[in-house]
């Protein structure tokens, strides 16, 4: 117990610990914004390119997230084309972990609001109602669990997130080095056992926040009815 505390109560593990949970709520809190909008746009608009772009949110989903680390390495390093350079920074971290993280909300936002009754929308809005009082009333409450359970698989993935990290951001301690990145060093450099320690810590955070995500989830569920 006390080589576990020692290891887990490291500046180096505290530091990659505080990285990626800061980051994971910052994009967690865009992904839950934009993620909502993304699905509404693709259900209830029509647009040229709707197909491809309903396609290329599964793209994180297929690519193995070396290769997505790649491209984004491409797209935003030193090399970039369009001029960002982000690579081995807190910015780059932030950039590879919204781009595998994006899908889980809108994917489970978007079943919500293609089986939503709008028979109830266009009956509140004949009786006088805003479109946002429709939104906050109806609309919202019923997609509150879908963008939970969104917002649970995102932050669970971010936080155990590997593969686009050690590519885009690096490991470089005290700066851009997350845990998952920590626990490989760990492993290469034959410490197991703090590795370990370092895993169990994270598999106990993501629980933690998964059960409270579900609970909040259920009592949503409740008081909606």
């Amino acid at each position: 117990m006390a080589h576990f505390w020692d290891t887990v109560s490291s500046r180096q593990s505290v530091a990659a610990l505080k990285l990626t949970l800061l980051s994971a709520l910052l994009v967690t809190a865009i992904n839950v914004l934009f993620g909502t909008l993304i699905a509404w746009v693709l259900v209830r608009d029509e647009f040229p390119g709707k197909r491809l772009v309903n396609s290329v949110i599964d793209l994180p989903f297929a690519l193995p997230t070396i290769v997505a680390g790649i491209t984004l390495l491409a797209l935003y390093g030193p090399k970039s084309p369009v001029g960002i350079d982000v690579a081995y920074t807190r910015v780059g971290v932030v950039m590879a972990l919204l781009f595998v993280t994006l899908p889980f909300v809108v994917r489970a936002v978007q079943p919500v609001l293609l089986e939503l009754d709008r028979d109830m929308e266009e009956a509140a809005a004949s009786l006088g109602a805003r479109r946002l009082t429709v939104f906050r009333r109806i609309i919202f409450p019923n997609l509150t669990p879908a963008i939970l359970a969104g917002v649970a698989l995102a932050f669970a993935r971010a936080v155990g997130e590997f593969g686009s990290l050690v590519i885009l951001a690096g490991a470089l301690p005290y700066k851009t080095e997350v845990p998952s990145v920590f626990i490989f060093g760990q492993i290469e450099s034959g410490t197991t056992t703090s590795a370990a320690a370092t895993s169990v810590l994270l598999l106990a955070i993501s629980l933690v926040v998964l059960l409270v995500i579900g609970a909040v989830s259920r009592w949503s569920l409740r008081h909606g009815r």
